[in-house]
């Protein structure tokens, strides 16, 4: 099986693939705040009257070299969603599972359409992705966290590698002896991770990229070496890069060409097939 990614609408490609084939279905839907997301890409030279201030008080002038960004806003975000979730349904294997990304706006709603479509008593966790960035509002307390809904297609025959998960560190070592602070502990349901940093390596420039270290999480815990993973709405192509890092395979979609232009540059030296994407990357 070759890594694949689709340019095109995830409601017309998914239909196509063959039932019971997925592993492991990480999604990141739009979070339909209304609002256009963008992200502007700089870079900075030298400059002694110039805005940063850099190592040894070195000063940097910024400029601008554009922008990517998609309208995250729908008139009926369950009807869009509603389809889409149902192929991911046909798709996920017996023992397969979803990782559903979303904030809180919307999360109570996709909570009872997945209630829904995969069974209450599929429902196995939410999990909450707590981070600390960006600006604090003064009219109520700052949203500082993402919810990640996760269901099985069977709740009594899933995949859950919890000898291999990561583990964190204790917030008070001291109690619990050398031999379990050296070791860490299991994660929980919240998730303490930083966002994407602006200057890190990881960055991208796409819009709404999440962090490598949440994909790597979902992928290494919920999935097995040779699994097949599929993100249907992949943006920047997290959710490719865990894969790769853990021997998966995986099938992303995205409709922006400007996800597509972000990926090949991404994945350039892995071994992908691209379908649809003739030109966008030519």
């Amino acid at each position: 099986m070759s890594n694949q990614i689709y340019f095109g609408d995830n409601l017309c490609i998914l239909p196509t693939l063959p039932s019971e084939s997925i592993d492991l279905i990480y999604i990141d839907p739009p979070f339909n705040t209304g609002h256009t997301q963008r992200r502007t890409a700089i870079k900075t030279i030298a400059d002694e009257k110039g805005d940063r201030v850099g190592f040894q008080g070195r000063t940097y002038r910024t400029i601008s070299v554009g922008q990517k960004g998609y309208h995250d806003s729908f008139d009926d975000y369950i009807s869009f969603l509603e389809p889409r979730l149902r192929e991911a349904y046909r798709l996920l294997s017996p023992n397969g599972s979803l990782y559903f990304h979303i904030d809180y706006r919307e999360v109570h709603y996709c909570k009872i359409l997945l209630d829904q479509i995969f069974g209450r008593e599929s429902f196995l966790n939410e999990i909450i992705w707590a981070y600390d960035y960006g600006a604090r509002g003064k009219k109520k307390w700052p949203a500082k966290h993402d919810n990640i809904l996760w269901y099985a297609k069977n709740p009594d025959d899933y995949i859950f590698n919890y000898d291999l998960l990561d583990r964190i560190p204790y917030l008070a070592p001291n109690l619990v002896g050398p031999k379990k602070a050296a070791r860490g502990k299991t994660p929980t349901d919240t998730w303490w991770h930083t966002i994407v940093p602006t200057n890190g390596k990881e960055k991208t420039g796409y819009p709404t990229q999440k962090p490598l270290g949440i994909l790597r999480r979902i992928v290494n815990a919920s999935s097995l070496p040779n699994s097949r993973v599929l993100d249907f709405f992949a943006g920047s192509g997290t959710t490719g890069a865990a894969c790769l890092e853990y021997g998966r395979t995986f099938i992303l979609m995205d409709s922006n060409p400007q996800s597509i232009q972000v990926m090949r540059k991404r994945f350039q030296s892995a071994d992908v097939e691209w379908i649809g994407c003739e030109e966008i990357i030519d």
